[in-house]
């Protein structure tokens, strides 16, 4: 099933809610001996994730379908960046990140039972009370053991607001699916997701040339550490032409390297024109207030949204502080509190 982007958690009785774990989908196969990881994209997981092959192997039940995603645990919480090292060509890495950082696969469905019968037919109610007794008999209760972990859900709206508010580090947002309907593969009807935007403000250190008409293309954004170093983290674009225009002319005087002093953009690539890749430095003046969703590893994960100048700001108020994350530990504590 895939999900429809909403603004809001929908209300009424036919919803049932869950987290949306920043993780990689996977559908987790057994049929005896076999086990078959598969990506959203029909890609096999299995070689990168040796270790819950194996757990899964493990589990009483000789066969079954699940639907989940999965996390890396690092220092308590999930690392997104730990998870993408473990996509990796060398066959001796991915053992030692494997035995480094193993890996947990966060259920939330159940798509055929131990009998190995096909349950997409039936309405998600029926399949979330069958999930829930699949995991009581097959899923490891000790809390020290957390390979394969079924991820909670409630119809309490208050519950599901509770963790949109919480959402940052590898919790996602939120996801509302019809308790009435059967799985829909591919279909984006019965399933919606809520996602927590937040808004930092920003240093533009810089700007890449659009890859026609010599106008801006990107701004991009700097944040202080506590060194006073500023470090490129990200980029904001999707401007109008018009737009483009005048930021070329507002943004032309203040030319003037180095532009960041602690990590700097990249350069070109084979993905890019050398046009489209150069950017120049400005001095460190402006400050922007852009909305995004995730920062992780230093920097924002996607493109963010330009919202306004802030005049009324020093660049030294824009500081790392501003994204860091101290609600990550809330996720192990929302997968400790299970369905109501």
């Amino acid at each position: 099933m895939e999900a429809l982007p909403v603004d809001q958690i929908p209300a009424g009785k036919q919803w049932q809610y869950e987290p949306k774990w920043d993780g990689f989908r996977c559908l987790a196969f057994r049929d005896g001996e076999r086990i078959f990881l598969q990506s959203k994209s029909g890609q096999s997981l299995a070689r990168y994730f040796p270790e819950l092959a194996r757990e899964l192997k493990a589990l009483p039940a000789w066969r079954f379908v699940l639907d989940g995603e999965i996390a890396v645990p690092v220092d308590g919480a999930f690392s997104f960046d730990a998870l993408l090292r473990r996509i990796h060509p060398a066959a001796s890495r991915v053992q030692k990140l494997a035995a480094e950082t193993p890996a947990t696969l966060i259920v939330f469905d159940l798509l055929a039972g131990a009998d190995g019968r096909p349950l997409v037919a039936l309405p998600l109610a029926e399949r979330r009370r069958r999930l829930e007794a699949f995991a009581r008999e097959n899923f490891a209760h000790d809390p020290l053991d957390r390979s394969i972990r079924l991820s909670p859900a409630t119809t309490r709206i208050a519950t599901a607001r509770g963790w949109l508010q919480s959402a940052g580090g590898a919790l996602d947002g939120v996801v509302a699916k019809r308790l009435d309907l059967a799985y829909r593969s591919g279909e984006r009807t019965g399933m919606q997701k809520i996602k927590r935007k937040r808004s930092a403000d920003c240093v533009v250190g810089g700007f890449r040339y659009a890859s026609k008409g010599g106008v801006v293309g990107s701004l991009l954004l700097g944040l202080y550490d506590g060194r006073g170093l500023l470090h490129h983290v990200g980029f904001s674009s999707g401007f109008s032409n018009e737009k483009r225009k005048k930021l070329l002319k507002k943004l032309t005087p203040l030319i003037e390297p180095p532009g960041f002093t602690g990590n700097a953009p990249g350069g070109p690539s084979r993905w890019s024109t050398k046009r489209s890749t150069e950017w120049q430095p400005l001095k460190p003046k402006l400050v922007a207030e852009v909305e995004y969703d995730h920062f992780t590893g230093g920097r924002f994960r996607h493109g963010t949204k330009f919202l306004r100048w802030r005049p009324d700001k020093s660049p030294r108020q824009c500081t790392m502080d501003q994204v860091a994350s101290g609600r990550r530990p809330l996720e192990a504590k929302i997968l400790r509190t299970g369905s109501d």
